[in-house]
């Protein structure tokens, strides 16, 4: 009995490696890169050997990177194109409902999680030592106003390197500081989906005679995509170098995370729970479905993006996994990169505990007002910092200010916010990908009668 039991078990093991093999793969990737490079830190190894250990990874990186721009065009023109103007519309007030409310549910679970841990006090301040973080001048106003000129570009050719930003620069010889209007180096994302979405509706609205250029996309679309499946094969070598040299440029490692060791704790308690229960709970409630067996079909982009630390980068990997969960790609196609882009849930959080650890350390006292200026300017700010660079730094200097915290402090936080980015990363990931699950099963019944309507004028 247990000998026959036993090549039926080995066969099961055997299919489901196949099946997964890659995802095994991958995550092998990750658990030699985080134990290579706490190995070689033994060694004390110099800046050009640890450049060549990152090497693998930064080729990888450059390739999901070249993927994103017409990945990000392809999928939008198809998925609007494939949808009439006022579903687009429906979608899109939906998706954005979403990404607010769920930010808003993320930055509460992290105000509460550092109000009952406390993980800050004076004695914190004293063994870190004063910040170092310069002045800037920063306002949530200004960030909602590049938005909008970030949201509707004037140049959609400038618009794939080149974004709007407001900065403050010092005059020769006055310290005044003089507001501007520029551009700074890095892809006008939300330029280029808003001219996509508006792109593939005016198409799809047009009817047969302009078949032929939807389909164009469409074969881009297949062609990106089947790009991204071979990229893919050198992901677990890729990931297992971006994480090994990442451990290896860190200093004093174990120092930095013994004093902060509370606060990490705090953060990372606050990401998994808002991962593993409140977006598994919100998807059951909405798809009554299984949500860890779609939590699984993520988890491929989910080590991307950690060892990535950046939505944007996994964008094309995520993709892959929404097929595999049997998301209707005409939602995917559409809330994937507006979501990569806008929502950054695990942003808000981490922005949330982070200022309150800040007032904590410094003795600050806060109210229930204060709590609520925190939990509403972190959300506020996260959605209106989209376009922004290291939106983090800018996100913690405008809550900051609006409780009256030394924004220098800031600075004691950057020793570990390369682990703690990988986290909050993941959480951003995930709420897209659960994000476009939610608003599937809330426009069922219109893609429904959509595809109706196809087979009639098909017939």
């Amino acid at each position: 009995m247990v000998s026959s039991s036993l090549p039926t078990c080995l066969t099961g093991l055997a299919s489901w490696l196949k099946e997964n093999l890659l995802l095994t793969l991958t995550f092998s990737g990750v658990l030699i890169g985080v134990l290579l490079g706490m190995f070689l830190r033994l060694y004390e190894l110099d800046q050009e050997t640890i450049d060549l250990v990152a090497y693998p990874g930064e080729l990888f990186m450059r390739l999901l990177k070249l993927m994103i721009l017409p990945l990000v065009i392809a999928s939008l023109i198809t998925g609007a194109a494939s949808l009439n103007a006022k579903m687009n519309g429906m979608i899109a007030l939906r998706t954005i409902v979403y990404f607010i409310t769920t930010s808003l549910l993320a930055a509460c679970v992290g105000l509460v999680l550092v109000i009952l841990v406390h993980p800050g006090n004076p004695e914190t301040k004293l063994s870190l030592g004063s910040g170092t973080t310069e002045e800037k001048k920063v306002s949530i106003l200004d960030n909602f106003l590049d938005l909008g000129r970030n949201t509707f570009p004037d140049n959609l050719f400038q618009a794939a390197f080149l974004t709007a930003g407001t900065k403050y620069e010092k005059e020769d010889g006055k310290g005044e500081l003089i507001k501007k209007v520029g551009t700074r180096n890095g892809t006008n994302t939300l330029g280029i989906i808003f001219f996509c979405l508006t792109f593939g509706t005016v198409l799809g609205s047009m009817g047969k005679k302009a078949a032929p250029v939807v389909d164009f996309f469409k074969v881009i679309d297949e062609v990106i995509m089947k790009m991204v499946t071979t990229i893919m094969w050198v992901s677990p070598v890729g990931i297992g170098s971006v994480i090994c040299a990442k451990i290896l440029e860190v200093g004093e490692l174990s120092s930095v995370m013994s004093q902060l060791a509370l606060f990490i704790a705090t953060v990372c308690s606050g990401l998994f729970i808002y991962q593993f229960t409140f977006l598994q709970a919100i998807y059951f409630v909405f798809v009554r479905k299984n949500p860890y067996k779609f939590w699984w079909n993520l988890f491929q982009s989910w080590m991307t993006a950690f060892a990535t630390a950046s939505t944007a980068a996994a964008l094309p990997i995520t993709f892959r996994c929404m097929e595999k969960a049997r998301v209707d790609p005409r939602i995917s196609k559409f809330v994937l990169p507006i979501g990569a882009t806008v929502n950054m849930d695990g942003t808000a959080l981490f922005v949330t505990v982070a200022s309150i650890f800040i007032a904590q350390m410094n003795d600050i006292p806060l109210n229930a007002g204060s709590y609520a200026t925190v939990v509403l300017t972190s959300t506020a700010a996260s959605i209106a910092s989209a376009s922004v660079p290291s939106a983090a730094l800018v996100l913690m200097l405008i809550v900051l200010s609006a409780i009256d915290a030394p924004y220098q402090d800031v600075s004691l936080l950057w020793a570990i916010d390369w682990f703690v980015d990988r986290c909050r990363t993941t959480n951003n990931m995930l709420g897209d990908a659960y994000g476009a699950a939610v608003i599937e099963a809330l426009s069922r019944k219109e893609l429904e009668l959509m595809d109706q309507e196809d087979r009639k004028s098909v017939v």
